[in-house]
């Protein structure tokens, strides 16, 4: 708590003190609160191989008020730097592109990902969610999150409900979201397949000459995305040992899709490029996902185990498969190595180019991450309890994502180049419970 002036702090002080001389003499008879708040802080460091890095701080409240009335309230704040993929491919000669605002450009060296360097944001998200019974058996929850960011903004909302039967070995639950997007990029949203105007002194006569091309590639400063999730659930106590859940999710996204910050090069028979469009994608997408988990509790610890498929109407079909096992060191002290294999189709329409002499498709995108790839991240966390009941965890992990050909054939000298670079990064966690 911050006080701002001297009376405040006197003021703090006095209740302090007169605070404390009361809780000598009615101790005993005013019982400390039986459910008091419980908070969850963690600090988190992502950071790619020349790429993007990313630290994020959370803070999570909970109290129980009595009968199972609980409040959640959560804090997020992230900071992300450093350089993305533009989806441009990699050249034998230096590049020149257009910053995202329009103003100022950019050069990437020869045979070298184009990598844009002026990626930075700040997103701050907060939430609340209350849960309780509504009988014996059933029990509610609903909660709200919002979260802004440079160049968007997210409100969402949800509800659920859940049964138990089976002498509450068993849980049935049914739970809803809604999220609406909006979506302000710096410079507004590009045309589709527009091709990027860069300034140079040989083809503009002045500036407002090339402004005028950098306007002609604009549509409105800002669009919206809606996204519409359900979710069922089965939660099932197998004995004292394992309790297993199963999960279907269906998933509703209209609206804005496209990444305005992405272009997708133009290139000759021979790979050279000739132009950079900004891509397209469908203004809709479904999806779908399947998921199950185990956890098994042994005499020397916990074994996690989950395995998660989705699959969407852009034909990206995904597997994950999540395995943790928490070794008891002590009775105040565990390891938990940790281990995550992940693998995906590439999207119908991604294109990691085009190609001069063939129409441009209805939709087109070299985002990476809508391509074909695996992934894995392998960790590990040690976690202890401290003396006076608090708990202090520390993760390392190393995460590494290789992207693959979905069947194109590179022409010319895209065949020296690296169009599918891995990326690689380290993931560094400090989490205080309290």
């Amino acid at each position: 708590m911050q006080l701002s002036n001297k009376g405040s702090i006197a003021s703090a002080l006095a209740t302090a003190t007169c605070s404390l001389l009361a809780s000598q003499s009615v101790a005993a008879e005013t019982p400390s609160d039986p459910n008091p708040w419980q908070f969850d802080t963690a600090l988190l460091y992502y950071g790619e191989t020349d790429r993007v890095t990313a630290i994020e701080g959370v803070i999570n409240a909970s109290k129980d008020f009595g009968d199972e009335h609980i409040f959640n309230g959560k804090l997020v704040i992230d900071a992300l730097t450093g350089a993305s993929a533009t989806g441009a491919v990699a050249q034998p000669y230096a590049q020149t592109f257009t910053r995202p605002s329009g103003q100022g450009q950019y050069t990437i060296g020869a045979n070298e990902v184009p990598l844009d360097d002026t990626f930075h944001d700040t997103r701050l998200q907060v939430s609340g969610q209350w849960t309780q019974p509504i009988s014996e058996n059933y029990r509610v929850s609903g909660g709200l999150q919002m979260s802004n960011e440079y160049d968007y903004q997210s409100i969402v909302l949800n509800g659920s409900i859940a049964r138990d039967f089976n002498q509450k070995n068993s849980t049935l639950s049914l739970g809803m979201s809604y999220a609406f997007d909006t979506i302000k990029p710096e410079g507004g949203l590009p045309v589709a397949f527009s091709s990027m105007a860069v300034y140079d002194d040989d083809e503009y006569e002045s500036e407002d000459e090339y402004d005028d091309d950098y306007n002609a590639t604009r549509n409105d400063d800002s669009d919206t995305k809606n996204t519409l999730d359900l979710m069922l659930g089965y939660t099932q106590v197998i004995n004292r040992r394992t309790i297993m859940q199963f999960n279907y999710g269906i998933s509703k996204v209209d609206g804005y899709t496209t990444d305005p910050f992405k272009v997708l090069s133009v290139v000759d028979s021979e790979g050279y490029t000739q132009a950079n469009l900004y891509e397209n994608r469908p203004d809709s997408r479904t999806k779908q996902s399947f998921f199950w988990q185990t956890k098994y509790a042994a005499d020397v610890g916990v074994a996690d185990i989950s395995y998660r498929f989705s699959t969407d109407d852009w034909e990206i079909d995904s597997h994950t498969v999540d395995t943790r096992f928490r070794f008891y060191l002590s009775e105040n002290s565990y390891l938990q190595p940790h281990f995550r294999y992940y693998r995906q189709s590439a999207a119908d329409f991604y294109r990691p180019f085009l190609l001069q002499d063939q129409a441009i498709p209805e939709y087109a995108s070299a985002d990476y991450r809508l391509g074909e790839m695996t992934a894995y991240t392998i960790g590990l966390k040690y976690g202890m309890t401290l003396e006076n009941g608090d708990e202090l965890g520390f993760r390392l992990e190393y995460y590494q994502q290789d992207p693959k050909n979905a069947g194109f054939n590179a022409p010319g000298v895209l065949q020296q180049m690296d169009l599918y670079p891995s990326v690689k990064a380290i993931i560094a966690q400090v989490n205080y419970r309290f």
